[in-house]
């Protein structure tokens, strides 16, 4: 089973100047084939699928802790998307026949505004769908464990570049954090195959080079450790991942630990406002409050019943 807990893995800023172009490159991270939904989906099968659990175990449940800490990010990336996209209509006088949508035209993804209620897609930044093709999932341990070394040096890439290109605040923020995040996955799945291997991944490090110490968004998350640190997002399971995450960092030389504490404290999501000219949660969002006041009201009356 998997718990979802109201909060995202890291802070990001909220809704300032919209950017639906930048919102657009942003996508690649969400719905490209080395964003957020690949890692998670990939990592995801490949623990579904995992045979010999027992007698392999450490693998698994590296596995299962990463794979679980990626449908966070997907959220995040999702959360930034639509943070970036939050101001881009007008949120008054919005309804028909204005063309209260005219400014956004030729400007990013048109499929945020017109199917996708101003909010984040399962796409990539040229508005492709995300497609299961880029799932991999062999069924040999070394061979799903290459992929996803390969699949998380991909995914920092295109993070990096992202970053460089895109001056949102809050793109900037996600950037940072999956920065720091997405190496930590990269180390784990090197180490594991030198575990299963015997082979020195060590030495493909730093790959690619990212000075991830110079970047602004990245240094909170370095002073926290959380470079070195791997979350088990389990009370309880998964406890043996650690004989195979461990040892010294190949960039920095600290040691490798795995957290103490199921997954990071998070943060709270700001509550995005509506945005009529799309109809999100509705053209008239009042209307939404009202019925809500009402159903509260009902729940309460029905409470206040004596039983029969």
């Amino acid at each position: 089973m998997i718990l979802r807990i109201d909060a995202l893995q890291a802070e990001l800023p909220p809704p300032s100047e919209p950017d639906p172009a930048g919102a657009a490159a942003v996508q690649e991270l969400l719905g490209g084939k080395f964003g957020e939904m690949s890692t998670w989906l990939n990592y995801t099968f490949q623990s579904f699928n995992f045979r010999s659990r027992q007698g392999a175990r450490p693998f698994y449940d590296l596995l299962c802790s990463i794979a679980t800490e990626e449908s966070g990010h997907v959220e995040l990336v999702s959360t930034t998307v639509n943070t970036m996209l939050t101001g881009a209509s007008p949120v008054e006088d919005g309804a028909a026949p204005e063309a209260s949508l005219a400014a956004v035209k030729g400007v990013g993804n048109p499929h945020h505004f017109i199917g996708g209620g101003q909010g984040a897609l399962p796409q990539n930044s040229q508005g492709r769908p995300w497609n299961g093709d880029y799932v991999f999932s062999s069924g040999d341990l070394v061979e799903d464990l290459t992929h996803n070394f390969f699949l998380e040096t991909g995914a920092r890439n295109n993070k990096l570049k992202v970053y460089e290109m895109v001056e949102h605040p809050a793109a900037r923020a996600l950037t940072g954090y999956l920065l720091v995040r997405g190496g930590v996955h990269q180390v784990a799945y090197a180490r594991a195959l030198e575990w299963l291997t015997g082979c020195d991944m060590m030495k493909l490090f730093p790959s690619p080079r990212i000075p991830t110490d110079k970047i602004p968004e990245c240094k909170p998350h370095l002073e926290r450790g959380e470079h070195l640190k791997l979350y088990r997002f389990s009370e309880r399971a998964y406890q043996e991942v650690g004989a195979v995450f461990n040892g010294p960092h190949p960039e920095t030389g600290e040691e490798l630990t795995v957290a103490d504490e199921p997954h990071p404290e998070g943060a709270a999501a700001h509550d995005l406002p509506p945005q009529p000219a799309v109809f999100a949660p509705s053209a008239m969002p009042e209307e939404i409050g009202e019925s809500r006041s009402s159903c509260a009201a009902r729940r309460a009356f029905a409470g206040s019943r004596p039983a029969t």
